[in-house]
C-alpha cells in the first residue's frame, strides 16, 4: 500500500507543479489578473547595497612599537623571556 501512496503523492507534486508552471507561463505572456500586476514592477532589481565601511584605523606606529615593548619587559619581568631573547626582541619591535 505505501508505493500506492507514494504514487498518489507524486502525481499530485506533478500536477501542482505544473498549475505552477502554467500561472508563470501566463504571466510571462500578460494573461495575469490586474491585481497581480504590481509584481512585476516590484521585480524590476534591487538597489546597490551600501559600500563596505572602512577598515578601522590602525593604531600608530608609537602606541604599537609602546605596548609590544611593555608586553616584552612584563615577559621578562616574570622569567618567560631571557635576557637574550629580550635585547632581540626589542632590537625588532623598535627596528635597530
Amino acid at each position: 500500500m505505501g508505493m500506492v501512496r507514494r504514487r498518489t503523492r507524486r502525481r499530485t507534486m506533478l500536477v501542482a507543479g505544473g498549475v505552477a508552471y502554467a500561472a508563470g507561463r501566463r504571466a510571462r505572456q500578460g494573461d495575469e489578473p490586474e491585481d497581480e500586476q504590481g509584481y512585476e514592477e516590484d521585480e524590476q532589481g534591487y538597489d546597490a547595497p551600501p559600500p563596505a565601511p572602512p577598515p578601522p584605523a590602525a593604531a600608530a606606529p608609537a602606541d604599537d612599537a609602546t605596548s609590544e615593548l611593555e608586553r616584552l619587559a612584563s615577559m621578562h619581568d616574570s622569567g618567560v623571556l631571557s635576557d637574550e631573547e629580550f635585547t632581540a626582541a626589542k632590537a625588532k619591535v623598535l627596528g635597530t
